[in-house]
């Protein structure tokens, strides 16, 4: 399995785009949330969305879900085809509801189904996406009251929506066999409704050698060897997940 983030940086980052990946296995190409600026920053990396198999939507907040209403419009009006919408059933009714009905809703088209190809997913049940990929949902700590989501990818690689610090589910998912954690990470203390830097740099280092930062501001570069044994996903490159 091969990753690149389209984009590495939190909601408020400026020279990173939103925390936006997209993942390949078996010439099957996964876009992992679609925030405000993916269109423009898959576009400048010389993908269109016509070039991808499916989108996995984490939570619904701007830099996860903005892209959505161009995603839907290009691929119905230049592609002629319904993207498929990989989402936990619990975000289906207030992501067209509160994000996308407004943008989006043109008579006779007034449900989120005309527009994506909607496949619900359900927490905690691992389902296989496409030979050689699998995913399972865990919902994670973030905004009280909205739900939100991170992936387990083939039993071995989890990747964090925006999420809490959580040092007994990190440790549970390293003894369940997951050998890579892509965490966001809040440099600045207090997190708050984030993982921030001074807490996770309080793991063990045996999780944190398994651990890569993501979803950082843009003051990165002042942090650079003072992650201790965790590492820094650089936007753009391509990554082998074992």
């Amino acid at each position: 399995m091969n990753i690149k983030m389209i984009g590495t940086g939190s909601a408020f980052a400026k020279k990173y785009d939103n925390n936006n990946a997209l993942i390949e296995e078996n010439g099957f190409r996964l876009l992992v949330d679609c925030g405000i600026t993916l269109p423009k920053a898959l576009h400048q990396q010389g993908y269109s969305f016509s070039d991808l198999d499916a989108v996995l939507i984490s939570h619904i907040h701007g830099d996860h879900v903005g892209g959505l209403e161009e995603y839907a419009f290009q691929m119905m009006f230049k592609y002629n085809r319904k993207p498929v919408l990989y989402i936990a059933e619990s975000l289906i009714e207030p992501l067209w509801e509160n994000t996308l009905r407004g943008g989006l809703t043109q008579e006779p088209l007034d449900k989120l189904e005309h527009f994506f190809e909607v496949r619900p997913l359900q927490p905690n049940i691992e389902i296989e996406l496409h030979p050689g990929l699998t995913v399972k949902l865990l919902q994670t700590k973030h905004i009280v009251n909205k739900p939100s989501y991170s992936f387990v990818f083939n039993r071995s690689f989890f990747y964090s929506a925006d999420m809490r610090f959580d040092l007994p589910l990190l440790q549970q998912l390293v003894e369940e066999g997951v050998t890579t954690i892509y965490h966001d990470c809040q440099l600045e203390a207090p997190g708050v409704v984030h993982a921030s830097l001074e807490e996770l740099l309080s793991l063990p280092e045996q999780i944190q050698s398994k651990t890569w930062l993501m979803h950082y501001g843009d003051a990165i570069e002042q942090y650079e060897g003072k992650t201790g044994a965790m590492r820094i996903v650089e936007q753009h490159k391509s990554y082998t997940i074992a």
